[in-house]
This record gives structure tokens, C-alpha cells and sequence, in this order.
């Protein structure tokens, strides 16, 4: 059986390869072929914490995976990791354990940063130059690294924080990689932006329809659990076009639950992002188009980078 530390799966992580295996994981859940159970999801109020757990099968593979996943964002003010977690995987012939990738929330991180930068760059305009990303937590950090991994075009991008000194701390540190500027005002940012990635954990909106001009492209990842809200109501209904990466997943409790639960959106207004990937959708991006993609996460997409983990010793 394989063992692996944090340390060890990050050395094997290419960003660009990496993405390839999770776009195939998009395309392959919409095409139907991935048994995908309901999450478990398990929520601690007064830590303000949660617990996921993700598991699946691509149809074909010798293995699955599961994925138990913690969020405890409080643990920050004690300078203590906000994410844990761990990936088994798992053969479909014997049910024999594999792999115990003990990547401590890396590969949810790697992942669903990829997630979000495959959908910027599918749903953006092609001449988008101005990345926001709103957040300060290790997500932040991996929605910068792999934007600019896939779209490498990208000439402007800012950062805002509720929380000053963690925004400029990440800025700092992905400087060595190019620059990074702390926004200080959130509409003002979201306003200039050509994309917004919203990466928190926010309860309540921070996203306003009015601050959103034509043309505007938003990949929203923070509502992975029940309550979880980042965008106006009216701004989600507003958009020409809502991607999500699992219509059953994110009606129950990603960013669009809301607006379906006041009958702003409906069901069948949403589009899967592997359907856009599959090209089994006739839409077609105009300038003056307002996206979102809401991605709550699937555990598709940790069956495709625990493969390329393995794949890469």
C-alpha cells in the first residue's frame, strides 16, 4: 500500500497536467459516466466548521476514491491550518485499500483551484485581463497559482481580504511568482475586474449586483455547504449564463440554492460545466455577457487528481 505526506503529493502535482485530468472529470460526470453519491456533510456551529466527505467511481477505473475534507476557518486566528483532510484510494476489483494520500486539504485546495481556472477560462472573454479574487485563505492562494496557470494572458491581479494583514501576507507571498495587489475596496475591484473568483466562507452576500458590469465573468467556489452564500441573489438571476459542476449538487446547497429558493432561478436555467466542456450546449459567450460558474466541488474531480498523483510516481 502507497503512503503519501503532504509534502510528498505536492512534489508530484503538475498545475497544467493536472487540469487535464480534471477538465475529463467534468466531462466525464456530465456525460454520466461517474457514480456520484450525495456528500456527507457534517457542520460544527459554534466553531463555525464543517466536514465533508466526497467519494465516487468513473466507470472503468480500477480504483475509487474517497475524500474526508475538514474546514475549521477560526483555526487561522491561532495561526493553525484552516483545512484537513485525506484522500484513500480504493481498488474496484477487491475493495483492497491502495493509497492513504495524507495531503491535509492539498489536493482539495490544488483541485478545486483548478476547478474555478478551467471555468474562468472557459466562460471569461477571450480578451479578459483583470483577475479578482476575494478571500485570504489557502484557496485564494491556489485560485492565483492556477489561474495564472491557465491563463497565462492575464495582466492585472488583485486580492481583497476582510482581514488587511492576511490579504497582503498572501500577496507577499505569491509575488515571487508575479505581482499580486491588495485591493482595498471591494466594489471598487469588482467593478474593474474582467473576472471575480470569490473564495471565503461567507455566510451572507458580498457580491453585489450592482458593482457587476456587462461582460463580467464570476467562478464562485465558497458555497460548499449548506447556508454559504457569496453573491447577491440578484446578481446570480441577473447573469446570462449559470454553469455549475453538478446540477443535483448545487441546487441542494452551492451558490444558486439561494436564488432557486426564491424562485429567482430555476433548475433548468443551470447548464453543467462538462456539458459546456462536451460542447453539448449551443451558448455562446457575447461580449456584454454576464457568467457565473458555482462549484461546490465533486468528488470526480479528487478521483482525477489522486490518479494523477499516483500516476506521476
Amino acid at each position: 500500500m502507497i503512503s503519501l505526506s503532504r509534502g510528498e503529493i505536492e512534489a508530484l502535482i503538475d498545475l497544467p497536467q493536472t487540469a487535464i485530468a480534471i477538465e475529463q472529470a467534468y466531462r466525464a460526470t456530465s456525460a454520466g459516466q461517474v457514480n456520484l453519491p450525495p456528500v456527507g456533510h457534517i457542520t460544527f456551529a459554534e466553531a463555525m466548521a464543517d466536514c465533508h466527505i466526497k467519494f465516487g467511481h468513473v466507470q472503468g477505473d480500477e480504483n475509487f476514491a474517497i475524500k474526508v475534507a475538514t474546514g475549521f476557518p477560526l483555526n487561522a486566528d491561532q495561526d493553525m491550518p484552516t483545512g484537513n483532510g485525506l484522500v484513500l484510494v480504493v481498488s474496484a476489483q477487491t475493495g483492497g485499500v491502495q493509497a492513504v494520500l495524507h495531503d491535509e486539504m492539498l489536493l482539495t485546495d490544488i483541485r478545486t483551484g483548478l476547478g474555478g481556472a478551467i471555468a474562468s477560462r472557459l466562460l471569461a472573454r477571450s480578451d479578459a485581463m483583470r483577475l479578482l479574487v476575494v478571500g485570504t485563505g489557502p484557496q485564494a492562494l491556489w485560485q492565483i497559482k492556477s489561474h495564472r496557470a491557465l491563463m497565462p494572458k492575464l495582466e492585472r491581479i488583485e486580492l481583497w481580504g476582510r482581514n488587511a494583514v492576511r490579504a497582503e501576507r498572501v500577496a507577499k507571498e505569491l509575488s515571487k511568482e508575479g505581482d499580486v495587489d491588495v485591493a482595498e475596496d471591494l466594489e471598487e475591484a469588482a467593478i474593474k475586474a474582467d473576472i471575480i473568483v470569490t473564495a471565503t466562507g461567507s455566510m451572507s452576500a458580498l457580491i453585489m449586483s450592482d458593482w457587476i458590469t456587462a461582460g463580467t465573468h464570476i467562478t464562485a467556489v465558497g458555497a460548499d455547504a449548506p447556508g454559504k452564500q457569496e453573491l447577491e441573489i440578484d446578481l446570480v438571476s441577473r447573469a446570462d449564463l449559470v454553469a455549475v459542476d453538478l446540477i443535483a449538487q448545487c441546487v441542494d446547497h452551492g451558490e444558486v440554492s439561494h436564488a432557486i429558493a426564491k424562485s429567482a432561478l430555476k433548475k433548468s436555467d443551470l447548464v453543467e460545466l462538462g456539458t459546456l466542456l462536451n460542447n453539448r450546449c449551443n451558448w455562446q459567450r457575447t461580449p456584454n455577457d454576464i457568467t457565473i460558474a458555482d462549484l461546490t466541488g465533486i468528488a470526480a474531480q479528487d478521483i482525477a487528481i489522486a490518479n494523477a498523483v499516483l500516476a506521476s510516481m
